[in-house]
């Protein structure tokens, strides 16, 4: 249960604001719900006090649920009781913890789900709520869902406003841009815009503190909010996105797109200890473009040999 700021943590706290602004420009009283410590210029907020542990991460993509959290439950029934005091019409719940869904339990509530149904235990509350009250952010998410057996019925997509930002001339940097967490795969981004000779630059918030990778070659330029991100990807040559696992959804891909900045995308590879099944891919296809031809830089594609190496390297304990 994290503060809400400038610079959002990740797409799912970044959707949370866009979504109640939305609401908001449209005339509507939104009141966001969210933990002590929240800046949010333009919404009303309504904070919660968080105990020690409460704003920690609980849940990486690529390694096994955290165990509950009493600090994150106390802070959602705190949050609840506040909502339920309030009288809200409807509340939108976009939280992917299973307090969650239980505190708010006979509430008007729609539950989006902005990841796969990857935690046993939230598989397990979500499969008690009608489907009309569930939502997700892409189709993609919304296939896995019904295959677990969950009537997920609506998907609100995920996206990003296309204001323009000034333009600026393109410099041969490649930007790597998101959370600094295992699952993003910054390192291979890394290596794949150095194999392209580009200066690179990592933004994104390092939350995994065990997690120390090799950002050598690269200038970390920490956590940036989001205008001077898309500042950042109007005058990079490309944004590449190498996640290590099949994202429902990748902001930061759409956030490059409206900012006029091509990109590459890497296939998502297996991780250290991630078991869980993925598409395969053949190795020696490096990655796919999105975004605009109006400039683009070629990544070099490994061949047999450098994909077979990778595998091996991940095989070993």
């Amino acid at each position: 249960m994290t503060p809400l700021r400038q610079a959002q943590l990740g797409g799912a706290q970044a959707f949370l604001c866009d979504l109640a602004a939305g609401f908001a420009a449209r005339g509507h009283d939104v009141t966001v719900h969210c933990a002590a410590g929240s800046d949010v210029p333009g919404l009303k907020l309504e904070t919660v006090p968080l105990a020690e542990g409460a704003a920690d991460p609980l849940l990486w993509p690529t390694r096994p649920p955290s165990k509950p959290s009493p600090a994150v439950s106390e802070a959602m029934k705190a949050r609840f009781g506040a909502i339920n005091m309030g009288g809200a019409d409807v509340i939108s719940q976009h939280a992917f913890e299973p307090p969650a869904f239980e505190y708010s339990r006979g509430l008007p509530v729609l539950h989006t789900l902005h990841l796969p149904p990857i935690v046993p235990a939230v598989r397990e509350v979500a499969g008690r709520v009608a489907p009309p009250h569930l939502a997700t952010v892409s189709r993609s998410c919304q296939a896995e869902w019904l295959k677990a057996g969950i009537g997920v019925e609506r998907v609100i997509a995920s996206g990003v406003g296309t204001v323009p930002g000034p333009p600026a001339p393109t410099e041969p940097v490649a930007l790597v841009a998101g959370r600094v967490t295992p699952e993003k795969g910054v390192e291979d981004a890394i290596a794949a815009a150095r194999r392209a000779g580009l200066k690179v630059l990592v933004a994104g918030a390092r939350l995994d503190h065990g997690y120390n990778p090799d950002l050598s070659g690269a200038e970390y330029l920490g956590f940036l909010p989001r205008d001077e991100l898309r500042m950042l990807m109007a005058r990079s040559a490309v944004t590449i996105c190498a996640p290590r696992w099949d994202e429902p959804f990748s902001m930061v891909a759409a956030e490059a797109q409206v900012s006029g900045c091509p990109g590459r995308g890497l296939p998502p590879r297996r991780a250290a200890g991630d078991r869980r099944r993925r598409h395969r891919r053949h190795p020696g296809r490096a990655g796919r473009r999105f975004g605009s031809r109006s400039r683009r830089a070629e990544m070099p594609r490994p061949g047999p040999r450098q994909g077979q190496d990778e595998r091996e390297a991940e095989a070993r304990p």
